[in-house]
């Protein structure tokens, strides 16, 4: 079945493809939440249609998700016992969740229609406001899905891509709020602040309950999150669409080979090649 962007996202309420003052406005309040706490929520972007297309396009390919376990800390780095056994760097914890890679979605599908539509990137740099904003080039991770069963979720981390869009397709049964500390390592690594977080003790987490549809825009290199865990048969499915601020930027071999199960001659071609040394 052919779609077109119309049929999928409500550009009635969000007309992010027309100069105007409704999008004007629609961008005042999207830059006005960035700047608050690094993160912002569109409500129903997604006409009904929209959801119900894009989960069946995750529901097809559902096999095709790498599922891995394993422990990890909030850097996904190896554990250091040079440090002090209360460092955040040394504090591991259970991830069990799927990525569905980039390649499994067709041009002409669902989610790539929502990509590739014509006035898409730009509305997002226009929120992000930001000068250098490029989709990252990650063939296996430029727009993914994320799959998560009873038990699953995503325990605290940080994102190896400045920016990060999110699009929630289908909710658990219960469970899996979106978690986050905004800002906390913008300028510096704050591992004080961090270790926090992961203790429990932070003033600085936000609860997010996202429904399917919702468009969400988020600066996860800089703000530590989770997903919680989840319950009930239904799987959660989010799409999520990924931006940075160099050109050809990729994923690194050991980040990739965790989150997609394979790695690509892309990846070892431009290994070491970031723009930033923050702790990926």
């Amino acid at each position: 079945m052919q779609y077109r962007p119309s049929d999928l996202i409500n550009l009635e309420r969000y007309p992010i493809h027309r100069d105007g003052p409704a999008r004007a406005a629609l961008l005042a309040g999207v830059q006005e939440d960035l700047a608050r706490d690094g993160c912002a929520v569109l409500k129903g972007f997604l006409t009904p249609d929209g959801i119900a297309a894009l989960t069946q396009e995750a529901i097809s390919v559902a096999d095709k998700g790498h599922k891995s376990f394993s422990r990890t800390n909030a850097y996904f780095t190896e554990d250091d016992p040079s440090l002090p056994h209360d460092d955040p760097r040394r504090q591991f914890f259970e991830r069990s969740n799927a990525f569905i890679a980039a390649d499994n979605f067709a041009k002409h599908g669902p989610l790539r229609q929502v990509h590739d539509f014509e006035g898409f990137d730009q509305f997002i740099q226009d929120c992000l406001q930001e000068e250098k904003f490029y989709r990252y080039a990650d063939p296996l991770a430029d727009v993914i899905i994320n799959m998560a069963d009873e038990g699953n979720g995503f325990p605290w981390h940080f994102d190896t891509n400045n920016f990060t869009v999110t699009l929630a397709i289908q909710n658990a049964e219960a469970g899996g709020a979106f978690e986050y500390a905004p800002g906390i390592r913008e300028g510096e690594e704050n591992f004080a602040e961090v270790k926090r977080v992961l203790e429990g003790t932070s003033e600085k987490v936000t609860v997010l309950e996202l429904e399917p549809g919702d468009l969400q825009l988020f600066r996860g290199r800089y703000s530590l999150h989770r997903v919680a865990p989840l319950s009930g048969d239904r799987p959660r499915f989010v799409a999520i669409f990924s931006y940075v601020e160099e050109p050809g930027m990729v994923g690194s071999v050991t980040r990739t080979k965790q989150l997609y199960g394979r790695t690509l001659p892309i990846h070892t071609e431009r290994a070491g090649k970031r723009a930033d040394s923050y702790i990926d």
